[in-house]
């Protein structure tokens, strides 16, 4: 009986190729990081992935930030497998659970101590949107007001509450107040005069009884907005914030789902402004690479009945773990001040890079959240901009105020994300042009590694833009926080 003679096994190639035409074929337009970084991961380790085709990639995309530890530390994986091997359950709604209880315990201690001491968590359905969500109905309900107070460029989830948040939507109830910052402030002036308007623009607003403002059940706001572009708040003007919504008995809700554990330089990024918001949203990191979302508040707020903002998988037992594991880790081995001391040295390297090209209209950051925005050289907007600070920041325009900011060229921003990959780099675009490339390394970057991102990412803007005339920058940086906006 001849046997039936079998195909050859498809290559590598040929199958990579497969896998990512069968997704462009199957999957919805609305693919996002997919089209930009065709990558088919099969392993990764710490900031290096592995592609189906045998390519190494150093991953400064890190899930969108959410893994602060890299791809399967092994405190994360050993976590995962103590709850398997234990024999626990892996998911029992809202119920009491020994792993639910150690990660409460350690998420509690690494709060601000107001919310430590006096906070309620709550555990929401397992994605940031949905805790966002759940801080709106929240404050909402607590106050019995319906309107949210929130700001331009912000990004707090894709359901329809949290898209509305950052947009003007039918029946939103939301008012959008100006988000301060240097290169494209909204004033034309960036620095300290320009978060002092944007302060009391939002308190003329709020004491304006011709304003239309639906009466405020909470303002939210990131201490650092990631995909609008990386810009930290400056620390006068969240204080600032902090007193006014504190004046009004209005809730201050702190998104910290991209900027939380460690990833700014401080574990909660509220911290470089000494500020204590009312509500926490806490998702992404916090859950060690598994998905995980709560709420943390005071208790104060609780007003809500049994029942209310419930979630089937609000119980996820494997998340906990990781999470409580990664939280530990980041704590006991001071993450936290090591992201600030490696972001600061790789921004004053991009910095420099920022004075060799013309292309690069601001480098700015906090820790490991970096954005380098690109714009069009040889043309102004017309409105000015300066040199300010913001969350333990720095931030730095490699032109002076009184040129304005240049064009935004998202265009020269995708050809950089795609010489990036060709050198082996994943970054991201973000920004409201998606003109900013953004790196989000874990936080267990080394040295070496951070040299070999850089050198990377330098080699692919030199391949996309021509060097331009060495404008210096603002000869010393404001201190972070020094004014008090009013």
């Amino acid at each position: 009986m001849a046997l039936t003679q079998l195909p050859p096994a498809a290559s590598p190639a040929a199958a990579y190729a497969g896998i990512l035409r069968r997704q462009s074929l199957r999957e919805p337009a609305a693919r996002t990081y997919a089209r930009s970084l065709p990558v088919v991961p099969v392993r990764a380790r710490g900031l290096t992935i592995e592609g189906a085709d045998g390519r190494r990639y150093l991953d400064c995309l890190s899930g969108a930030g959410s893994l602060v530890l890299g791809h399967n530390h092994p405190v994360v994986l050993e976590a995962i497998r103590r709850v398997l091997d234990s024999g626990a359950p892996l998911h029992v709604l809202d119920l009491a659970t020994p792993v639910k209880d150690a990660f409460t315990d350690e998420l509690f201690a690494t709060l601000p101590p107001g919310l430590a001491a006096s906070g309620r968590i709550r555990f929401c359905s397992p994605a940031g949107t949905d805790a966002a969500e759940a801080a709106f109905e929240l404050v909402r309900t607590a106050t019995g007001r319906a309107g949210l107070l929130a700001f331009t460029g912000a990004r707090h989830g894709m359901t329809e509450g949290a898209l509305a948040a950052p947009c003007e939507a039918p029946g939103a109830r939301v008012t959008r107040l100006p988000y301060p910052q240097d290169y494209r402030c909204p004033f034309g002036i960036g620095g300290e005069d320009g978060a002092r308007l944007a302060a009391r623009w939002t308190e003329s607003l709020l004491d304006d009884p011709g304003s239309g403002m639906p009466e405020p059940a909470g303002m939210i706001v990131e201490p650092v907005q990631g995909e609008g572009g990386v810009l930290p708040a400056p620390d006068g003007w969240l204080r600032r914030m902090r007193e006014l919504t504190a004046a009004r008995s209005i809730p201050l809700i702190a998104d910290e789902v991209q900027t939380g554990v460690g990833r700014t330089g401080a574990f909660w990024a509220v911290a470089h402004s000494g500020i204590e918001p009312d509500v926490m949203v806490l998702s992404e990191a916090i859950g060690g690479s598994l998905p995980l979302a709560v709420i943390v508040y005071r208790d104060a707020l609780d007003a809500w009945q049994p029942g209310d903002r419930t979630g089937t998988f609000r119980g996820n037992q494997l998340a906990m773990a990781a999470g409580a594991a990664t939280l530990r880790y980041v704590r006991e081995n001071g993450l936290a001040g090591r992201a600030a001391s490696l972001g600061g040295r790789m921004l004053d390297r991009l910095r420099r890079l920022a004075g060799e090209y013309d292309c690069i209209g601001e480098v700015r950051g906090a820790g490991l959240m970096i954005g380098i925005e690109f714009v069009e050289p040889g043309a102004s907007t017309g409105a000015g901009a300066g040199a300010g600070t913001g969350a333990g920041t720095a931030s730095k325009s490699c032109h002076p105020s009184a040129a304005g900011p240049l064009p935004a060229s998202p265009a020269r921003a995708a050809a950089v994300q795609r010489e990036c990959l060709r050198r082996g780099l994943i970054v991201e675009l973000s920004g409201r042009h998606s003109c900013v490339v953004r790196l989000l390394p874990p936080l267990t970057i080394t040295d070496e590694q951070a040299e070999a991102v850089l050198d990377r990412l330098s080699d692919a803007v030199a391949a996309v833009c021509r060097p331009g005339p060495r404008i210096p920058a603002p000869s010393t940086p404001k201190e972070a926080g020094a004014a008090s906006p009013a």
